[in-house]
């Protein structure tokens, strides 16, 4: 009997074995959670200079991205009120489907405009930005899930595959470039009119900017979002149905049925950068998990208990950074950036988009739970982001314009703000996943009410009682 202990308890802490062509199906299925809304931010200093609603469509975007949380929403309220009709894998086929499909029509209708509310806006690329948005968000609260039925490695995967999310679109941005800044060029126009029955030609000269082509064209940069949907539903297919993955299956008894429930024994939670999945069951004879707890080896919580001051502190951080980072800057980035030419506005997007999973990745090797850093980061954050907002406010003449120094400061700001900000979410994050589900189900609501607060308080602000003003002039 020792013997056959010793063997159970040897197999029990043996490795999981990795495939390597399941590890890389599953990195190709977790780039298709946030690359269609990373894709088409990352595009916006080409589309703003052809979009009718010109430097403030950014503010649009932001605040359309935020009514798309009624996806997550429904999923959570269906998996509580009717669990046994709410399918992981019907969800995903579903929103993988969509986001295909609205990447697919972006080439085709992205420059169709629509005459509301006495002007033109960009209805066919806002419509489909609430589609593909309504995918990405649906998708924190789908994929998880099922990644529960993999062992612990290939979550990793999973993670890899969703920071590549935000650097592959930067990436191909930066091949793509912006065609350099504006020139002003003085151009005639000839207008026929009828005078006394005489036909007379009136030629006019007006002074217009002249921006060159990107190194390939918007439209090819969809077709790019459309190819990496593609291949996340064709992932998801394989890990379902191709035999070497479904070998990686972990048996039903093992894997629990994660429910967005805010209580339960099983479950999991997000918000945002931080999610919690994990099974709690343990032995009723002893204190140590079961076999089933070790093999889904996930995102693991622990009590630690804190304050009632400690919780406020962290929710109000959280507020604050997330109303920022996902509101206000987001929505008045064009106007901090473009006075100082397309390229800076290019360069800051897709920079600062790449600088979100490098400080992800900084906070998985240099973690922190010090409430002290935390602030400290927060401020600096905080004071970065005033500056960006100064930017915005003088535009369109902004301090250090037509300087090396302007551009370079601004780019560096955008890169820093979104770096600090990113770390001390995720850092709140994972202080908030020892504490619980409930804790987690706090985090994700504070989160979603900055990030939607911060985002309408900055469309009134820029669409409805105009602070922020675009640079239409061009004089030679």
């Amino acid at each position: 009997m020792p013997k056959e202990e010793k063997t159970e308890d040897s197999a029990m802490t043996e490795k999981p074995r990795i495939s390597i062509p399941v590890y890389l199906i599953v990195c190709l299925f977790g780039v298709g959670s946030w690359i269609a809304i990373n894709g088409l931010w990352v595009e916006l200093p080409i589309i703003v200079q052809q979009a009718p609603e010109g430097w403030s469509l950014p503010s649009y975007l932001a605040v359309i991205i935020q009514l798309a949380n009624i996806g997550p929403i429904a999923v959570t309220l269906g998996s509580v009120f009717a669990p046994r009709r709410v399918s992981t894998k019907v969800v995903i086929y579903a929103i993988v489907t969509v986001g295909t499909i609205s990447c697919m029509f972006l080439p085709f209708f992205w420059k169709h405009t629509s005459f509301l509310a006495g002007a033109n806006h960009s209805t066919a690329l806002l419509t489909l930005t609430f589609l593909l948005a309504f995918v990405d968000c649906t998708s924190s609260v789908t994929f998880l899930p099922f990644m529960a039925l993999f062992s612990a490695p290939y979550l990793t995967s999973f993670f890899i595959g969703e920071g590549m999310s935000g650097l592959l679109p930067s990436l191909v941005a930066l091949g793509q470039g912006v065609g350099g800044n504006p020139e002003c060029h003085n151009v005639s126009y000839v207008n026929s009119t009828v005078v006394n029955g005489t036909v007379r030609n009136i030629t006019e000269y007006h002074n217009i900017y002249v921006t060159k082509d990107p190194n390939f064209p918007v439209e090819d940069f969809f077709w790019f979002l459309f190819t990496m949907m593609l291949v996340c539903g064709l992932a998801f297919v394989m890990l379902n149905y191709l035999p070497v993955a479904r070998k990686e299956h972990i048996s039903i008894a093992k894997a629990s049925v994660y429910k967005a429930v805010p209580n339960g024994e099983n479950g999991y939670s997000t918000c945002g950068d931080c999610i919690e999945m994990g099974s709690t069951k343990t032995d009723s004879s002893s204190n140590t998990p079961t076999s089933s707890e070790r093999d889904i080896d996930v995102l693991v919580t622990k009590k630690k208990g804190l304050s009632r001051g400690d919780y406020i502190y962290l929710l109000c951080v959280q507020a604050w950074v997330n109303a920022l980072s996902n509101g206000v800057l987001p929505s008045i980035q064009s106007y901090s950036c473009l006075p100082y030419g397309n390229t800076a506005y290019h360069l800051a997007v897709t920079l600062a988009n790449m600088a979100n999973p490098l400080a992800c990745f900084i906070s998985f090797f240099l973690p922190t739970q010090s409430f002290l850093l935390v602030g400290v980061l927060s401020l600096a954050g905080t004071a970065v982001g005033a500056y960006i907002l100064a930017l915005a406010a003088m535009s369109p003449t902004p301090v250090l314009l037509g300087t090396g120094g302007g551009v370079f400061l601004v780019i560096f700001a955008w890169i820093s703000v979104v770096g600090l900000f990113s770390y001390v979410k995720v850092t709140i994050g994972s202080i908030f996943r020892e504490e619980g589900q409930r804790a987690l189900l706090w985090c994700g609501a504070v989160m979603q009410a900055g990030s939607c607060f911060g985002a309408i308080i900055t469309f009134l602000f820029v669409n409805v009682f105009p602070m922020f003003q675009q640079n239409d002039a061009c004089d030679l």
